[in-house]
């Protein structure tokens, strides 16, 4: 059968690509993508879900954006499209092979396109995170995210995430969960996207 597509918090990885200081001006609704970037970091970080960061080029690019508050990870740099280099593939080993990404940062159309190509053909389950993720433009953004859904990837939002990982009130840190979710994710432009469809 088919993967439906649950998400697990025992079989998860969370992957934060390349939200990088230059990029601020240019990226279509940067400060929401990070924000919501930044939740999902909050979360893994309370329910035990590692977390892998990249950089591309930092030299030139600059580093993390201070709001994304991942300074305790380690920041892995590439010139490749894809998040899955040496280093990256070398802590997903460590990490006990997670099946599950839960992915999200720049640019849809490039290196999450590229990192989500590599997962699913390693067979890891793909969930990109739609409002976590964008580009340069919303024609790339909204095209991109079309095309990997047909590759196989699940696309979801932050909300959903958050809420599948836990699966309820029962959960035994929902209360921290829920706090996370005390104002809604901004919008960040998908609305138009999916009336067209």
């Amino acid at each position: 059968m088919a993967s439906i597509g649950r998400l697990s918090t025992k079989d998860a990885v969370l992957l934060l690509c390349d939200m990088q200081e230059k990029f601020r001006p240019n990226i279509f609704q940067f400060p929401n993508i990070v924000s919501n970037a930044a939740r999902l970091l909050k979360a893994s970080r309370v329910l035990g879900i590692p977390a892998i960061l990249t950089e591309q080029y930092p030299k030139g690019l600059g580093p993390t954006v201070q709001e994304l508050e991942a300074g305790d990870l380690t920041a892995y740099a590439k010139t490749s499209f894809t998040m899955m280099i040496d280093e990256v593939e070398k802590q997903m080993q460590a990490l006990g092979n997670p099946k599950q990404a839960i992915l999200c940062g720049i640019e849809a159309h490039a290196c999450i396109a590229c990192t989500t190509y590599d997962l699913l053909e390693k067979g890891i389950e793909v969930h990109i995170v739609a409002d976590a993720v964008s580009s340069r433009s919303q024609t790339d953004r909204l095209f991109a995210l079309s095309r990997l859904k047909q590759s196989g990837a699940f696309l979801t939002t932050t909300e959903a995430v958050l809420l599948q990982l836990v699966q309820g009130a029962k959960h035994p840190n929902f209360k921290e969960i829920q706090r996370l979710l005390a104002h809604p994710s901004p919008d960040t432009g998908l609305l138009s996207f999916f009336s067209a469809l």
